[in-house]
């Protein structure tokens, strides 16, 4: 949705409230001071680049990690405007966009008709949390430049520094993030380019470049898609098999809102492969958009399967989890005033896309199945195969329920459970081996903590269809305690527990299982996972003695740290053993204690990337795997965890 002839100047900046208190409460603005905080402002930056692109006045966005632990981001785009404001006489617009919480081109102004940024809070917030931050504009051919030092304090005001590089328009952005806020300020090359690639995809055309330059790197890593979702699609698909070759493409453009759809199927199992984004932010709860696909999708497949006898007079339709087997699709909606909601303010709530999504799918997807009988005829087999495998879970579920039912309390004979009635104060620890399970029920407070022993590896549901998963007896004692069901009919409200915790060994056994678990999670139980409610246990690594104490160490990092900080300490640390070695006040101490231990909560900000990483991972390209674990090993900072 481009409109080049907006306009663009310092009316366009609207203000809706002062910058205050974001140093103070940095959490407020950018959801935590540790690693998802810090690239969070890399990303506010970044989006206010895309808000260009979007628009139709940028075509490349470099971001360099400096030498000195800075960012720069760098864009072609048109410049922040560089004129006084209307509303603030001493102060450009460059400066408010900088110095003002929620000012910016995207708030009622003439400057941005679509724009990202899910929580508006722009800049500012980089500024503030930043040590220092240089700005350079590049406009009307001339190059304006100013600086802020210790969390946004003016140092050098806007002012005009010669003339521009012939041609150029645009802004630089170098900021310093404060290392008084920031529990680490270590830029991860890995985590940026997920999400630039991400945004390469959703925006057609738009080059983003990453330049590692503190780990010495002299050439940009470079995403550009011309095919945008398409090429996204192909890119999820590409470590399975897919059904057929070309992958189907819908759009449509009304006065203030647009959408485009790219589908593909595979011969997988997954039912999660339907990933949605509105104005470029992933909406991981999904919204109106996502109803509109589903309910078309269903209807469609439907009609058109009995239209061709696919299915016959008696046959049932197709459920749309029938349907939605193997299907790997991309929803990108974009829109004049997106509204959003749910748990994670990453729901869509526009009711008009709805209408828009649902009416172009049954006109152009019913279109492509008759312009593709063959890759059409293929997707409605595997919709019938997984019809029945569908309804032999149905039964196996409705005997797993009636055994349940038989046994009296309807738990699994191996959970020990906890007596709190509230969910939100519930733990469920799996636990590795019923050595390590005995261990843990001693050590765990009965009133909130339960103690669900697993044995040996649960299946791995990446390779099985739910009728066969369903009969896995750990998978069985798993769904039975959680009390939330599983796949399309799980709902995370009816969790009995709001901590979900895996414990596990650190060591390639422990590591299996709890990549096991985790892909249960993440393809049975997403929601859990997107709530927040799954985390990994760390034990500690080592232990050593300050006198009569013992002192026990997260990692080799803290370990390193605690000598460093005590350089008379001369006694040997002990790695300690796995966890059916650990005598039960060593586990709680350690391990389950709240007040001392250490969690690890597992998150999915960008379901499409899990849903890649989990096929590779998990699926069954033993090249693909072996080449994926080879390109990240050098990211890797704690083989433990």
């Amino acid at each position: 949705m481009t409109d080049t002839e907006s306009s663009y100047a310092a009316k366009d900046i609207t203000v809706l409230e002062g910058l205050e208190a974001v140093r103070k409460r940095p959490g407020m603005y950018i959801g935590s001071t540790g690693p998802t905080g810090l690239h969070h402002l890399v990303y506010e930056v970044v989006d206010n680049s895309v808000d260009e692109a979007m628009a139709g006045h940028c075509d490349r966005i470099d971001v360099t990690l400096l030498a000195g632990g800075g960012c720069e981001v760098r864009d072609d785009g048109r410049g922040i405007p560089v004129d006084r404001h209307p509303k603030f006489d001493d102060l450009s617009a460059a400066e408010v966009v900088l110095t003002v919480l929620h000012a910016g081109g995207k708030f009622g102004g003439e400057g941005y008709k679509v724009s990202g940024g899910l929580h508006g809070v722009g800049v500012s917030v980089v500024n503030a949390l930043s040590s220092r931050v240089e700005v350079e504009i590049d406009r009307d051919g001339t190059r304006h430049y100013m600086d802020f030092i210790d969390g946004g304090q003016l140092n050098t005001k806007l002012h005009a520094v010669g003339e521009s590089e012939p041609g150029r328009t645009g802004t630089t952005v170098r900021f310093w993030p404060d290392p008084t806020i920031f529990d680490e300020t270590h830029f991860r090359t890995q985590t940026l380019l997920e999400r630039f690639q991400m945004m390469a995809f959703l925006n057609r055309g738009l080059e983003l470049r990453l330049l590692d330059a503190k780990a010495g790197e002299t050439e940009f890593s470079t995403f550009r898609y011309e095919g945008g979702i398409k090429d996204f699609v192909s890119h999820v698909n590409h470590s399975k098999d897919a059904l057929f070759e070309d992958v189907g493409y819908l759009e449509a453009t009304e006065d203030d809102q647009e959408l485009e759809i790219a589908f593909q199927w595979n011969t997988g199992y997954n039912t999660d492969g339907l990933h949605s984004f509105a104005n470029g932010i992933n909406t991981i709860e999904g919204g109106m958009h996502v109803e509109g696909f589903r309910s078309a999708l269903t209807s469609v497949m439907n009609k058109y399967a009995r239209a061709k006898g696919i299915l016959k007079e008696k046959d049932d339709n197709l459920q749309g989890e029938d349907i939605r087997e193997g299907l790997t699709a991309i929803i990108s909606v974009r829109l004049t005033d997106p509204q959003f909601e749910g748990q994670t303010k990453s729901k869509l709530g526009n009711v008009s896309i709805r209408s828009m999504v649902q009416k172009t799918t049954n006109e152009l997807l019913h279109d492509w199945l008759e312009e593709h009988p063959a890759e059409s005829k293929r997707v409605l087999q595997k919709a019938t195969n997984a019809a029945r495998a569908r309804i032999a879970a149905t039964e196996a579920r409705k005997a797993i329920r009636s055994k349940s039912l038989l046994d009296g309390a309807g738990m699994p004979d191996k959970l020990k459970d906890c007596s709190a009635a509230e969910p939100e104060v519930r733990e469920l620890f799996i636990v590795e081996g019923d050595s390590a399970g005995g261990s843990a029920v001693r050590a765990r407070d009965p009133r909130t903590q339960a103690i669900l022993p697993i044995r040996g590896k649960i299946l791995n549901v990446e390779r099985a269809r739910p009728d066969r998963m369903i009969k896995n007896l750990e998978v069985q004692s798993l769904i039975t305690a959680i009390g939330a069901s599983f796949g399309e009919e799980f709902d995370a409200d009816a969790s009995r527990y709001h901590k979900v915790i895996i414990l596990a060994d650190a060591d390639v056994d422990g590591s299996h299982i709890r990549t096991l678990l985790l892909t249960f999670f993440l393809r049975q139980m997403r929601p859990l996972v997107e709530r927040g409610f799954v985390y990994i246990a760390q034990p500690p690594l080592f232990s050593t003695k300050v006198g009569k104490s013992t002192v026990y160490l997260k990692d080799e990092t803290a370990r390193e740290v605690f000598s460093g900080e005590n350089p008379k300490h001369s006694k040997e640390f002990q790695r300690l053993k796995g966890l059916g070695e650990m005598d039960w006040q060593e586990l709680r101490d350690t391990t389950m204690d709240p007040g001392m231990r250490t969690l690890l909560q597992v998150s999915v900000e960008q379901a499409a990337i899990a849903d890649e990483i989990t096929a590779i991972l998990m699926g069954d390209d033993v090249e693909q795997r072996k080449n994926f674990i080879v390109t990240n090993a050098r990211e890797v900072r704690n083989l433990d965890f």
